[in-house]
């Protein structure tokens, strides 16, 4: 017989800073200096080898900051989270576009954020069916070396996905209400 639980209910509890390990406490207290300790590092936090891999997404987004704007960086990660259907990343995202008075849905993107867009949402619906097309117009905005850098960058916010989908995240209080 199965245990009863709520279809909301986390399957892995965040962990308790007082009670953490020192190298998950070392590694929150780092990360801590960059940015949010949310509830998905919480969890992460588990295992601080899968905590750092994902934390990747950091110095990812710095190396596409170089090409990119910040409103293209919300843009892509939004359009990824909401396509992997993620509460927990297209509502962070959709505070930051809202924060701005951004309506994601009814906003004029340039040709080139709308390419990001669509290739942010490919990459979730069929990455095997993204095709020529949509590459020819990546091709237009960016190197080979920054569509792979854009392709990492874009896993890594999948992933992102996948550990709050899959893991049943709670949605972090501050964003309640986006």
């Amino acid at each position: 017989m199965k245990p009863e639980r709520n279809e909301t209910m986390p399957y892995i509890p965040m962990i308790d800073y007082g009670s953490a390990s020192d190298e998950i406490r070392a590694a929150h207290d780092e990360h801590a200096k960059i940015g949010r300790i949310t509830n998905m590092k919480k969890t992460l936090l588990h295992s601080v080898p899968a905590f750092k891999a994902l934390m990747e997404w950091y110095p990812l987004r710095d190396e596409a900051a170089k090409f990119l704007s910040p409103l293209d960086i919300n843009f892509f990660c939004y359009a990824i989270s909401t396509q992997n259907d993620c509460l927990i990343c297209s509502t962070f995202f959709r505070k930051i576009l809202r924060d701005e008075n951004i309506d994601f849905e009814s906003f004029a993107f340039t040709p080139r954020q709308q390419t990001l867009v669509d290739y942010g949402r490919a990459m979730v619906a069929d990455p095997k069916g993204i095709g020529d097309e949509l590459f020819c117009e990546l091709k237009k905005y960016f190197n080979d070396e920054q569509i792979v850098l854009l392709t990492a960058f874009g896993a890594v916010m999948i992933a992102t996905n996948l550990i709050n989908n899959t893991l049943k995240v709670e949605l972090d209080g501050y964003l309640m209400g986006y």
